[in-house]
């Protein structure tokens, strides 16, 4: 694994997970959060994010976790993707992480909340047509890790 996509709903552990897998692996590590918010939580436009994306996605290998919802440009890091990690964890298990990790806005909650009825599907179709060749591994809980049982490549159903 050269280039690796770590996605999933907020306070899933994307981060945590990224950060985890770089010290494994020593691939750079983009967490896209902080170069996607601008300050008072602005969102990147569109266009400036893809362009981004797509210099980001060149480089020779990266993890780049993060699931900006309605505001990504997903495909362009799914194409270039080798490995594409899923943190399908359940919105309650998330909430509680959230509530314990810091305040949130309004939207984050919204989003969060939603996820498994808007994003989720979203998200899941984009892997399906966008990875290619990209060994998928969907995790439903934060138990094991990559090669565990937990986590396992998964066809591109739904």
């Amino acid at each position: 694994m050269r280039r690796v996509v770590v996605v999933g709903p907020g306070a899933a552990g994307k981060s945590t997970l990224a950060a985890r897998l770089g010290e494994i692996t020593r691939l750079p590590v983009i967490e896209l959060d902080k170069l996607f918010w601008r300050p008072g939580l602005a969102p990147t436009p569109r266009e400036e994010w893809a362009a981004i994306q797509r210099q980001l996605a060149g480089q020779e290998s990266w993890i780049m976790d993060g699931d900006l919802g309605p505001y990504d440009v997903l495909s362009i890091r799914l194409q270039a993707a080798d490995a594409i990690v899923f943190l399908d964890f359940s919105p309650f298990r998330c909430a509680w992480r959230a509530i314990r990790r810091s305040p949130e806005h309004a939207d984050f909650w919204k989003w969060l909340l939603l996820y498994r009825h808007r994003s989720r599907p979203v998200l899941r179709q984009a892997i399906a047509a966008r990875a290619g060749d990209a060994a998928v591994y969907v995790q439903p809980t934060p138990r094991g890790g990559l090669g565990d049982p937990d986590i396992h490549p998964e066809s591109t159903g739904a």
